[in-house]
C-alpha cells in the first residue's frame, strides 16, 4: 500500500515538473520574463534586450505568456498606439527560481570550463 502511494506521489511530481516546463520552457520565456522584470516594457525594448530573438518569436512568446497570465499587455490608444507589457504578480513568483537558475548557470559554466 505504501509503495502505491509512493509511486502516485512520484507521478504527481513528474506531472508538476511537466506543467512547469510547459509554462516556462523553451529558449525564450525566461529571458523575456527577465527582460520585463528588469524594466523593459515596450516590444522593441524587450526585443533589443534579448540577443538572437526574432520579432516573430517574441510576438508568439508574449501571446503565450499573456495566455498563461505571466504578463499583462496594455494598449494605450494614443497616436501612434502604445503597447506595454508588464509582469503580473503571478509571474513574480518565479523571481527566486530565475535567480537560482542564473546562479546555477554561472556555477555550471565554471564547473565545465575548469581543467580536470
Amino acid at each position: 500500500m505504501q509503495k502505491t502511494a509512493e509511486i502516485r506521489n512520484q507521478a504527481e511530481e513528474v506531472k508538476a515538473l511537466q506543467d512547469t516546463i510547459y509554462v516556462i520552457g523553451g529558449k525564450w520565456k525566461l529571458p523575456i520574463i527577465n527582460s520585463i522584470c528588469n524594466g523593459n516594457k515596450r516590444f522593441r525594448e524587450i526585443e533589443r534586450s534579448i540577443p538572437g530573438i526574432t520579432t516573430r518569436m517574441l510576438s508568439r512568446e508574449l501571446k503565450e505568456m499573456e495566455m498563461n497570465k505571466l504578463i499583462k499587455r496594455t494598449v494605450y490608444p494614443d497616436s501612434p498606439v502604445l503597447v506595454e507589457y508588464e509582469s503580473t504578480p503571478y509571474c513574480k513568483t518565479f523571481g527566486n527560481i530565475i535567480l537560482a537558475m542564473i546562479e546555477w548557470g554561472k556555477e555550471h559554466k565554471k564547473h565545465i570550463t575548469q581543467a580536470d
